[in-house]
């Protein structure tokens, strides 16, 4: 239980998928200005990845290595169809405010990545752990950029106004240049905290 614990865990802090590894940066940039758009496309790749990766566990003994990459990218390309399908039908609104981005969830390298990496060399549960995990990280990642722009970028929060009118809106910070230097800064943030756990643990191994 605690091994399929640490491969959940990895996900949300130690390999986020945003602020560590610094994969799939176009969506955190561009639907990021609202926390409804970040937390929609947050909860789409955290679905995507995860069912992904259990597709890919599942079928891995009977893909051929030499086919791997163009079936994981059907698997892929299938899951978020159903998922856009869901969303045209029942969130117009949202389907319309994410546009092509949806569509770019099929080539979102960590998807990719921990097909190859992971899914493809384990089990199911570990491998769906994986990227749930994957996805929660992702997920979080989205919505403190979402939650940090909106309320600077707005001064309101899931279209609530926090701030009155007296609040003058950081316009940047609604503009992909605003996220880039917010994103930078929160990189340098999970570094700091990530060396700090690295250390912690090295002095409690040693002691």
């Amino acid at each position: 239980m605690g091994d399929l614990w640490k491969i959940f865990k990895k996900g949300v802090v130690m390999e986020n998928p945003i602020f560590v590894l610094a994969l799939s940066l176009c969506p955190s940039l561009a639907v990021t200005s609202t926390v409804k758009n970040a937390l929609t496309m947050g909860l789409t790749v955290m679905f995507v990845i995860t069912a992904n990766n259990i597709s890919v566990s599942f079928t891995r003994k009977w893909v051929n290595p030499k086919v791997r990459v163009p079936v994981y990218i059907t698997s892929i390309a299938t899951i978020v169809t159903v998922v856009e399908l869901l969303l045209q039908a029942y969130a117009p609104m949202l389907f319309k405010a994410l546009g092509i981005y949806l569509d770019l969830v099929v080539v979102f390298a960590i998807i990719l990545a921990r097909a190859e990496v992971f899914a493809s060399k384990n089990k199911v549960i570990p491998s769906m752990l994986d990227g749930l995990g994957m996805g929660v990280g992702f997920t979080i990642a989205m919505l403190i950029i979402g939650v940090i722009r909106e309320f600077f970028g707005m001064g309101s929060i899931m279209g609530i106004q926090i701030l009155g009118t007296w609040y003058k809106p950081i316009l940047m910070m609604i503009l992909p240049p605003g996220a880039f230097m917010l994103i930078g800064y929160l990189v340098a943030l999970f570094k700091i905290h990530n060396e700090k756990m690295a250390k912690r643990q090295a002095e409690g191994g040693n002691a």
